[in-house]
């Protein structure tokens, strides 16, 4: 995928990372007649464990965008509610039956192939360039504004000159720091442990969909195999390695609702991936010619798979308020403002939820060491079921969904 570039090119704006928000804002960017160069790091999207959740307000914005059909042609699964066991029970914790759009349901498919997708249709527009690998080594500026970035790649350095910069590479975000922008940080860090176990016919029915959180076990169905995450505390996968596999199937075994020889699947250390998980935001998100959006300007926790959505919500609002004044070289500082702005209030109310959900689980680790109550929210869910279509209305909207406007 590596594209041969000159050694500068000027652009109308330069995205740094080609990640769901860099390519859903560089896509519709080019759909508006602006001039877009994205650079990835990466040779290629294949990359496991990655955000897979494809949440109805997502699938909204490909609709609008006449991408949808193309997009669940895709191998992939579907879930119209999340499930939960409680007790025994089967439990529905979120239901997206009632939502107002065209898809009522989550889908699930490798984020390897939605980048693909969105990758395959912004290559067809004359206007939009995509490099990789190339990896930012510095940033331009001009008069105290951010006027471009300088670029490796594996045919040499590259200039990119451009009215605005877009930060979207993600949590660990090189423009962010390059730009010197103050990253405000909340709650405990934690991590999850990522593993892949076999689908089996006779698997419980509750862990249809999605099977979880369960006591800090989440199940997402991938057809032919689980996608599995246990919940462990910052620091402490170290103290999990050195107690062995065997401790270490045994203790994720107590949680899961899968058969204890399914975790026998888990052969090696090499078959667990570790993620680390942190809720942080930048104060500002933007600075004279400069931008930073999805999990570059906001990393999400996992729960309720919310990162990516957030994301394409980024771009969408970026997109309907950039467009014109790139294309008309037009932008002022106002206009990265007003993205800020738009999405402030969902990034902020979003946080909120997953800090009170991680507060919960900290409260009763500290009063239950065995971890065998499952979290408030879930309780009252199971007492009140009318509650699954608020939860799914949040996890699969958000706050304040963005639409594609014409611009």
């Amino acid at each position: 995928m590596t594209q041969s570039v000159a050694s500068r090119i000027e652009t109308g704006c330069a995205i740094v990372g080609a990640g769901p928000a860099g390519l859903m804002l560089g896509l519709m960017l080019a759909r508006a007649g602006v001039d877009v160069t994205v650079i990835e790091k990466h040779a290629d999207f294949l990359r496991d464990f990655r955000g897979d959740t494809i949440h109805p307000s997502t699938l909204e914005v490909m609709h609008e965008l006449g991408l949808l059909d193309g997009l669940l042609a895709l191998p992939h699964t579907e879930a119209s509610r999340l499930h939960a066991e409680i007790g025994g029970k089967d439990i529905t914790i979120a239901d997206f039956s009632r939502l107002p759009t065209k898809c009522r349901f989550i889908a699930f498919m490798p984020q390897w192939e939605f980048l693909d997708y969105l990758a395959s249709v912004a290559r067809k527009l004359p206007n939009f360039r995509l490099v990789m690998p190339a990896t930012v080594t510095a940033l331009i500026s001009d008069g105290g504004k951010i006027a471009g970035i300088q670029a490796t790649t594996t045919n040499g350095d590259i200039e990119i000159r451009s009215r605005l910069v877009i930060g979207a590479d993600g949590r660990n975000s090189v423009v962010r720091e390059k730009a010197q922008l103050e990253v405000e940080r909340f709650g405990s860090p934690s991590e999850v442990v990522w593993m892949k176990l076999s689908h089996a016919s006779d698997d419980p029915p509750y862990t249809m969909g999605h099977g979880g959180p369960r006591q800090g076990f989440v199940m997402v169905d991938r057809g032919d195999y689980w996608q599995c995450g246990y919940v462990i505390r910052k620091g402490s996968f170290e103290d999990l390695k050195a107690g062995g596999l065997d401790a270490f199937r045994a203790t994720v075994s107590a949680v899961s609702p899968l058969p204890p020889e399914r975790l026998q699947e888990v052969r090696s250390w090499d078959d667990v991936h570790l993620l680390s998980v942190r809720i942080d935001r930048l104060k500002r998100w933007w600075r004279p010619g400069l931008l930073c959006i999805g999990d570059a300007a906001h990393a999400m926790s996992p729960i309720g798979g919310v990162g990516v959505n957030l994301a394409i919500q980024d771009a969408v609002a970026a997109a309907n308020i950039l467009a014109a004044p790139l294309r008309d070289d037009t932008l002022t500082d106002k206009h990265l403002a007003d993205v800020e702005a738009r999405r402030s209030f969902p990034t902020k109310a979003t946080q909120k939820l997953q800090l009170m959900m991680r507060r919960d689980r900290r409260k009763r680790e500290a009063t239950d060491a065995k971890r065998d109550g499952p979290p408030a929210f879930m309780r009252k869910i199971a007492r009140w079921p009318i509650l699954a279509h608020l939860a799914g209305r949040l996890i699969g909207l958000g706050f304040r969904p963005e639409h594609v406007r014409d611009t």
